[in-house]
């Protein structure tokens, strides 16, 4: 049987070049949406599934407009969140990072995970397309967690606003990830969410 997620992370918010992490989605958010939903027409998805969060939940109600038969339900196991705290392996350029991190929103952020893994990557005895529409680092887990690379090592895994992830689930096999922050469906003009490029 075939188990596929389909990660997107949300559109553009009108706010995000203030540091704002959540708002309503800027017009080129919009346009995000609608190309992402263009791309992924086609698929037969068997759910949709949404952050709680404002700018997730308008990209689900865009992309699904065009989906009659989807429902987009919200999910707390998609809300934004810090998946794992830095550990002994983890290189020292990352630990600024976590200065204004609790331990409370660490441990929350783990159980988060950790319950996400077991409803969405555990095998299925039939045929599922899932959507999940959420954030950077919660995509970025997922990727780490088909690798089941270092705990610490979602950081610097970026995904561009509305950029498409796939993973295949296997029942006898690790999970396979087929393709990552896949912008394809994205002119350039409408590419945005990730780091600036940093010297050399």
């Amino acid at each position: 049987m075939s188990h596929f997620l389909y990660l997107v992370r949300h559109g553009e918010q009108r706010d995000a070049q203030h540091g704002l992490p959540d708002g309503p989605l800027s017009a080129r958010g919009e346009r995000q949406a609608k190309a992402i939903a263009e791309r992924l027409g086609g698929v037969p998805f068997t759910g949709a599934w949404h952050s709680p969060l404002e700018g997730a939940t308008e990209t689900a109600r865009i992309m699904t407009e065009s989906m009659p038969s989807l429902r987009p339900e919200p999910s707390a196991l998609l809300f934004d969140c810090i998946p794992s705290g830095p550990t002994p392996d983890m290189p020292s350029g990352y630990k600024p990072f976590f200065g204004s991190v609790s331990d409370a929103e660490i441990e929350a952020g783990k159980a988060q995970m950790a319950d996400a893994g077991s409803e969405w990557l555990a095998s299925s005895l039939e045929d599922r397309h899932d959507l999940l529409i959420t954030h950077n680092f919660v995509i970025a887990w997922f990727v780490r967690e088909v690798f089941d690379a270092p705990a610490w090592r979602w950081l610097g895994t970026n995904q561009a606003n509305c950029g498409l992830t796939i993973i295949r689930v296997r029942s006898v096999k690790s999970p396979e990830l087929i393709t990552h922050n896949d912008l394809a469906h994205l002119p350039a003009e409408l590419r945005t969410g990730l780091p600036a490029p940093q010297p050399l």
